[in-house]
């Protein structure tokens, strides 16, 4: 079970209410700086690390995020679980606005203009991500949700896009006919280097919108999102509540999350200075 569970929040979701705050600290990575400083704080008895994906006041693009620091940063201060929130599109009719999501499934449609590795430069490292999310935290999240009294749909696929426009129509159309069902801009690459970290990861996403496929309702804009996650907000920390309370009683863990991880180079070939900045990563 983790030391301290780490939240990344996504789009409205900058504060959990009812996590007594205490204290915030500035963490240096090698990969570059966090989104924002790291708040601590706890809830029912657990410590919690939070950072805001996209920064203080909403001031990174999807693309422009720092994943590989905000990962690091929390693995750094003893972070093993870690619960992401994402406000997304849906695909299908039946996932409506205001309902949850906890996938199981990705597929990246982000074009590599992302840092989403801790390797190269000398080292080579492999992390097996036929199945994306930890299947215990991911059970722990949808009955979590149920528990606040939320709708939630129990897998699922999202696709990944670049950003930071929406779909057009004929990509909205393209998605659903591949059978995929809600569409977001950030959770790829922080799946794949959570991974890497040896986190058990886990997506609860907020349904806001129906993209632009739905001919019945209006295109998703900037307004109808954040009108959608201001009520999501509320939900979320009831359902973040529920997850903490399943956390800290007899819910027990067997993924192999934190074992996961491959080194191909061996360490006699591996430069020092790469070696050491992988060392947070690879200390498990």
């Amino acid at each position: 079970m983790a030391h301290i569970v780490g939240i990344i929040g996504g789009s409205g979701v900058y504060s959990i209410p009812g996590v007594e705050i205490d204290r915030s600290e500035t963490i240096e990575t090698p990969f570059g700086n966090p989104s924002a400083e790291v708040t601590f704080g706890n809830l029912h008895g657990l410590e919690l690390a939070f950072i805001p994906r996209h920064g203080k006041g909403h001031i990174y693009t999807p693309s422009e995020v720092p994943y590989a620091a905000n990962i690091y940063a929390l693995k750094s201060v003893g972070v093993d679980t870690l619960i992401s929130f994402n406000a997304v599109g849906s695909l299908r009719s039946e996932i409506e606005p205001r309902h949850f999501v906890v996938p199981d499934q990705l597929f990246d449609r982000t074009k590599g203009i992302r840092l989403s590795s801790f390797f190269g430069g000398g080292v080579v490292g492999h992390a097996p991500f036929g199945d994306p999310y930890c299947s215990d935290l991911r059970a722990l999240l949808v009955k979590a949700v149920r528990k606040a009294g939320a709708v939630v749909h129990d897998g699922g696929t999202m696709v990944v896009m670049e950003g930071p426009a929406f779909s057009s129509r004929a990509e909205s159309e393209f998605y659903r006919a591949q059978g995929w069902d809600i569409i977001g801009m950030t959770t790829l690459p922080e799946a794949k280097l959570a991974r890497e970290a040896g986190m058990c990861y886990g997506t609860l996403a907020m349904s806001t919108d129906y993209d632009c496929w739905h001919q019945s309702e209006e295109d998703v804009t900037v307004e109808m999102v954040m009108a959608v996650v201001k009520d999501n907000v509320l939900m979320a920390g009831k359902v973040l509540s529920e997850a903490l309370l399943l956390l800290r009683g007899d819910e027990k863990f067997s993924c192999s999350c934190n074992s996961s991880m491959g080194v191909m180079t061996s360490p006699d070939a591996s430069p020092a200075v790469k070696l050491s900045q992988l060392e947070v990563i690879l200390n498990r």
